[in-house]
């Protein structure tokens, strides 16, 4: 019943594509961010932290379009606005209710104009090519019952990763910004790192390619511990690097995830094809200390050898 409903949306399986490109390519040495921006309840002041870091990529997760509980915006469009990007938009789940229990104090409506929340790419450079690939299609996050991830935020989807070519130089650049699944084990996420590399190397074979995004590593009960994930001999095999990520944890307790004591390391580069020179991790804060996000800003620098 669940993918009938998929089916039947078009657009999970769509791109949103908009804003305006402001450089022919992407330059050798570049720098990619990811953030994971728990939905974007701050536009303006999330543009200002990521401009201060004067990013080529932006790979975002957890972004709303559409929703109550962001004043209905579409925030992916606004920032690529505020950064002078083009964004690739793709849609994760079509949310039939207005969020969890710290999020619906933030809603402006009682239901949502659209109701989407999803990926996105942003990029200086105009993309070639973009696609949006999808993880799964079980409809954990859907179903009513026993095997349900959480019956008080129902949603159609899975997840998924919006993937994109750029140009660069002589050459082409392949980009990924994905969403593992926070539900699920060691083996769950594993096996949608497979399926995501087997995807984007179909849709971009033999180009550099950089996954960045929220992994969520180490988050479930039978494998507590980051380094304890599957997903990174998995990405290792395929010939994938991880050396290019700052220490330290990358959550942090925020206005939508108040958990006193949040610290657990979920967001990653991998790379492949390219040089690495540095990587770090900037708090998710606007200029008096308040958070932005539940997730910090991981910021990696790169070159096209």
């Amino acid at each position: 019943m669940h993918r009938a409903f998929m089916a039947d949306i078009p657009a999970m399986s769509m791109v949103e594509t908009g804003g305006a490109a402001t450089d022919a390519t992407v330059p050798q040495v570049f720098t990619v961010a990811a953030w994971n921006l728990e939905r974007c309840l701050f536009p303006e002041k999330s543009a200002a932290l990521l401009a201060g870091q004067t990013p080529d990529v932006v790979l975002l997760t957890e972004m709303d379009c559409g929703m109550a509980r962001t004043g209905q915006r579409h925030p992916t469009a606004e920032l690529a606005a505020a950064l002078g990007m083009h964004y690739s938009y793709g849609v994760e789940f079509f949310e039939i209710g207005l969020g969890g229990e710290t999020e619906r104090p933030y809603c402006v409506d009682s239901g949502n104009r659209i109701g989407w929340h999803g990926n996105a790419v942003l990029s200086r450079a105009a993309p070639v090519s973009s696609v949006l690939i999808r993880l799964d299609d079980h409809g954990h996050w859907y179903i009513d019952g026993p095997f349900a991830w959480d019956r008080n935020q129902p949603r159609i989807g899975g997840r998924m990763a919006i993937a994109t070519i750029l140009p660069a130089g002589t050459g082409n650049l392949c980009v990924v910004s994905v969403h593992l699944e926070s539900n699920a084990d060691s083996a769950h996420r594993g096996a949608q790192m497979e399926r995501l590399i087997d995807a984007v190397e179909k849709f971009a074979p033999d180009h550099p390619v950089i996954i960045g995004g929220d992994l969520n590593t180490g988050n479930s009960k039978d494998s507590p511990h980051w380094q304890d994930e599957s997903l990174f001999d998995v990405a290792r095999v395929h010939g994938f690097s991880w050396d290019n990520n700052a220490e330290g944890m990358t959550t942090r307790r925020s206005y939508l995830t108040p958990h006193p004591t949040r610290s657990m390391k979920l967001d990653w580069f991998a790379s492949r094809g390219l040089s690495m020179d540095g990587a770090r991790i900037v708090p998710a804060l606007d200029p008096n200390g308040e958070p932005l996000s539940d997730h910090e800003l991981i910021v990696g620098h790169f070159a096209i050898p």
